[in-house]
């Protein structure tokens, strides 16, 4: 196992007050990507329209709200997309501003984005302070000068982006704290051919988020501290506290294997462990088969748990443990931890209440107690289905216990917040190495989007290492990624959302990919609103927790969660390092659907009911949702990504 530092609840020692990664040259790269991101994500969303520039092909001018503009070059791509090069960003001269300068229509900013922000408010006009507000420069611009700074973007286009003050502050500080994690990852990149030997849970810690959202790592709520010892990035392992919670505050739920909390407790702790948390307890007089134990985060019992349960600690329904030996590593979604020491212990997922990619990341109350229920509906399907079983061999890594604690007041509260209702609980999730067959790895979706310091892009050492033709690997790709996801759809009238987190792909010792892992259910699985045979004998808490769309909106969570989230940007890499067009890229994705048709005949009714293959979907929009739908302002529901007109489909006969 590799040697890492380990973090401890200690005082703060000077290794943390150290920022070698804070420094210029890596600060200025990761930010022209990030205001690459922004403006080709921007312009998918249709937030920004930039104007193509007659005088040179792929070049395009964005006017900003002090009348200057940026020009860049960009790629377009499928489903509407923009691939922008961050070196190509640059200042617009004063003659050609001038030059370019569009009709007043269209130097405004786009209606839609108008028409969905907040008026600011009377005598609070976002960024009023001189020394951050861009006024037009009195000096002629030079011709060429770059640009790479997204910050300096947000307050010169405010106004063109259509977002006020409140969302304009908030979006600076979620930004900065994101490029701060982005120059971490750049400080400390491997090579393509290291990433390539790392193992699964080591591997998390070297992805640079969702490539979508562009404020992608901003955890509101921790601190620098923080970030340096809990983020994936700073790859520190922790050993994680235990609290034990009366059984008057806390249910568990497991699946039939672990009907007991004793069952899992058997195999996540050492007997010594179990005995010294039950002598804690009966040192306190009180009896340990009344209370249920787990872990908790150390920044969530620090920040959240202390402040809000306090009440309970003081009566003894909450009692504080001390930690377990086993070193567990933070995965991508933070809140998720991997034991590092003993892989075949379950992997612990646990509520941290901080902002992050558009919602808190805690752990709903109704939804942990549901968690095993799901995990055994879900899973009956594929061990009852010899097509998903046996010959796709999908590995579902069930949600197989938990412990949720619910608030006294806060959960009985409709209209508070939904934060306040997800502070204190834990679910344990099947462990992957286990599950892996001899001679196979695992990595996440997410990773086959990586590229290093030297811009090689990890697929392509990953085909290199297979010896496969190019086209010949994404063949295998997808078909080890979707005939499993389309089945489930098609047969069951059943999604997961398979992004680059949630889907794993599981390759051979060649690194050719060979079947699919996926996890996350509770919080991701969603069914068909219109009643499907393959339902009956769904039990009843399952059905009443369980997301439901309409089967024309069902097909969206492989479309934006697979196609447009991952597939999107991993096409134009494929055409840049590996030889693909982007066209023939789409197309074996077509052709591996089109196979599952022809497998499945008399399933022909189910593929006109979630046509995959329609002319157009709904462009969903998840940076809309912070600048205009949602900001960041308190809610009692969790949010849902913003719907903004429609793209073509690639996959339709006709792209």
């Amino acid at each position: 196992m590799p040697q890492y530092p380990v973090s401890h609840d200690s005082a703060e020692s000077p290794e943390l007050l150290s920022t070698p990664e804070l420094n210029r040259a890596v600060w200025d790269r990761a930010a022209a990507r990030m205001l690459a991101k922004m403006l080709g994500e921007f312009a998918y969303e249709e937030v920004i329209q930039p104007v193509p520039r007659a005088a040179e092909a792929d070049t395009y001018t964005l006017v900003l709200d002090d009348g200057g503009s940026l020009i860049f070059r960009a790629g377009r791509g499928v489903y509407g997309s923009w691939r922008v090069a961050p070196d190509s960003i640059r200042e617009a001269s004063t003659a050609e501003t001038e030059a370019d300068a569009p009709p007043a229509t269209q130097s405004e900013a786009p209606a839609a984005s108008q028409a969905e922000a907040p008026a600011p408010t009377a005598g609070a006009e976002p960024f009023a302070d001189r020394a951050v507000r861009a006024e037009p420069s009195p000096d002629p611009v030079p011709a060429g000068t770059p640009f790479g700074d997204p910050l300096l973007f947000l307050a010169r286009a405010r106004r063109l982006l259509g977002i006020d003050g409140a969302t304009l502050g908030h979006l600076v500080r979620e930004l900065t704290t994101t490029l701060t994690a982005d120059a971490r990852l750049d400080h400390s990149a491997l090579t393509v051919t290291e990433l390539a030997d790392l193992g699964y849970a080591e591997l998390e810690g070297h992805q640079t988020g969702h490539p979508w959202i562009v404020a992608n790592k901003g955890r509101l709520g921790f601190s620098a501290t923080d970030a340096s010892r809990f983020t994936p990035e700073a790859r520190r392992p922790v050993r994680l506290p235990w609290i034990a919670v009366s059984s008057q505050l806390a249910a568990y739920r497991g699946v039939s294997s672990l009907a007991t909390a004793d069952q899992l407790y058997a195999q996540e702790l050492d007997p010594a462990v179990r005995e010294s948390f039950a002598a804690a307890l009966r040192a306190r007089g009180l009896d340990p088969d009344s209370y249920f134990c787990l872990p908790v985060h150390p920044w969530q019992w620090d920040e959240w748990i202390v402040p809000l349960f306090a009440p309970a600690i003081a009566a003894g329904e909450i009692v504080p443990l001390h930690a377990d030996p086993d070193l567990r590593l933070p995965q991508q979604s933070i809140r998720t931890f991997a034991n590092l020491e003993r892989p075949d212990r379950h992997t612990v997922k646990l509520p941290l209440s901080i902002l992050n990619t558009l919602v808190w990341r805690g752990l709903p109350t109704e939804r942990t107690l549901a968690a095993p229920a799901v995990t055994g509906w879900v899973q009956g399907l594929r061990d009852s289905d010899p097509f998903l079983r046996d010959t796709c061999g999908v590995i579902l890594l069930g949600e197989v216990a938990s412990v949720t604690v619910e608030h006294p007041l806060y959960d009985h509260l409709p209209e508070t917040p939904y934060q306040f209702k997800e502070i204190l609980g834990a679910i344990w999730r099947e462990p992957l190495l286990p599950r892996l067959a001899p001679g196979e790895r695992a990595r996440t979706l997410a990773s086959l989007l990586l590229t290093d310091p030297q811009g090689r892009a990890f697929t392509a050492e990953l085909v290199s290492r297979s010896g496969l033709p190019p086209a010949v690997w994404l063949t295998r790709l997808f078909a080890a990624l979707l005939p499993p996801l389309l089945h489930f759809l098609y047969r069951y009238g059943t999604v997961f959302s398979p992004h680059g987190e949630n889907a794993i792909v599981v390759f051979d010792d060649q690194d050719v990919p060979v079947r699919l892992a996926i996890k996350d259910f509770v919080d991701d699985v969603n069914i068909s609103a219109r009643p499907l045979p393959e339902h009956d004998t769904m039990p009843q808490d399952v059905r009443r927790i369980l997301l439901t769309e309409e089967p024309a909106f069902l097909t969206q969570f492989i479309h934006s969660g697979l196609f447009t989230g991952v597939f999107r940007f991993l096409s134009p890499l494929c055409e840049e390092q590996l030889g693909v067009p982007e066209a023939e890229f789409w197309s074996l994705v077509r052709a591996e659907i089109l196979r599952h048709h022809a497998r499945f005949p008399e399933l022909k009714d189910r593929f006109e009911m979630f046509d995959m293959l329609k002319p157009r979907i709904e462009r969903l929009c998840l940076n809309r949702n912070r600048l205009h739908l949602d900001g960041y302002r308190d809610r009692p529901e969790r949010p849902h990504a913003a719907v903004h007109g429609t793209v073509p489909n690639p996959l339709h006969p006709s792209a």
